[in-house]
């Protein structure tokens, strides 16, 4: 069983705004499909350092399938949300949320094992966020989502299986 709900209800709107981004971090260190799903919009976009995978699904085995049965997480912080005021309260209102992020990833089964080798990383986020009221009761899902990977140390390895 997760420990991670697929929705939250009643969090206030700066929180809900950002909230799509903390279930797909999440997702990823949870190894959890379904919270995964509900993170994103069907026609979503990930860039990552120029790397494009168009679609949930191409997010999916682009990165998520690489990267959520590792023994990994994600911290992020520097959170900062722009709501334009004229989107405030309308059926179409979008937002972005920037970050700051740190991961680190370890082969399965090994995140506890001494002397085992990980990749960590840095990044900065841009994420477009919108109100998903066609099929997910407007809930805030992912539109596009911009990774700047800033530096990395340790074993690349890690993320490639070798």
């Amino acid at each position: 069983m997760s420990l991670f709900p697929t929705t939250l209800p009643a969090l206030p709107l700066r929180e809900a705004i950002v909230d799509p981004l903390y279930r797909a971090v999440l997702s990823y260190d949870d190894n959890n499909l379904p919270l995964f799903e509900s993170a994103f919009f069907e026609d979503a976009v990930l860039d990552f350092d120029g790397r494009v995978m168009e679609g949930r699904a191409a997010i999916k085995t682009g990165s998520w399938d690489p990267v959520a049965p590792l023994d990994t997480t994600h911290f992020l912080s520097n959170v900062r949300i722009n709501l334009p005021a004229e989107d405030r309260g309308t059926a179409t209102a979008t937002a972005t949320v920037t970050a700051s992020a740190l991961a680190q990833h370890f082969r399965a089964g090994q995140g506890n094992q001494p002397d085992t080798t990980p990749l960590t990383s840095g990044a900065l986020y841009s994420v477009e966020v919108a109100r998903d009221f066609a099929g997910g009761g407007g809930v805030w899902r992912i539109k596009r989502w911009r990774m700047r990977l800033v530096w990395t140390e340790g074993d690349w390895g890690v993320m490639t299986g070798n």
